[in-house]
């Protein structure tokens, strides 16, 4: 196939991803706040110098850290560089524990582990255009005026849980 051909291929692939996304999202949401599951999931924030990156789903209005669900065997700290390499394409990169946090977000009960990552600048990112669409830099002043997930709101207010 030439890559022409290959290109449009993987354009419509991920279209069809992000438009599952979509649909997929708001019924989990429902089932989420009928059955109130137990969730642990793992987030990095990452600074560089005084900004801090923040990702667009293609599924959510708000902004948000990469990361996601910890999965069954799987170290949180695991889980941190392994949404790191798929959302945004970082991997091998020193992450800090930061502490965690325990709330309802979505209609799951959720705590979330989190990692920070300190960069003097930042890398070429790799977004994975089907779950990650965008991705930006904020400095602290521009975090009070940008839409957030719960659990990245929760950080940057420093609720702990224990």
């Amino acid at each position: 196939m030439p890559s022409l051909e290959r290109a449009q291929a993987a354009v419509l692939v991920d279209s069809v991803w992000r438009i599952v996304l979509r649909l997929g999202f708001p019924l989990a949401r429902a089932w989420w706040h009928v059955r109130r599951p137990r969730h642990e999931g793992a987030l990095v924030a990452i600074h560089v110098g005084q900004a801090l990156l923040l990702v667009k789903s293609s599924y959510r209005a708000e902004w948000g850290f990469p990361g996601g669900s910890i999965r069954p065997g799987e170290t949180p700290d695991a889980a941190a560089q392994r949404e790191m390499e798929e959302e945004i394409g970082l991997s091998s990169y020193p992450l800090v524990p930061a502490g965690s946090v325990c709330g309802t977000w979505d209609g799951r009960r959720d705590r979330v582990h989190y990692f920070e990552l300190h960069l003097d600048r930042i890398p070429e990112l790799q977004l994975d255009n089907r779950e990650i669409i965008a991705a930006r830099l904020a400095s602290p002043e521009e975090l009070r005026s940008i839409a957030l997930t719960g659990a990245v709101a929760a950080f940057l207010g420093r609720d702990r849980c224990g």
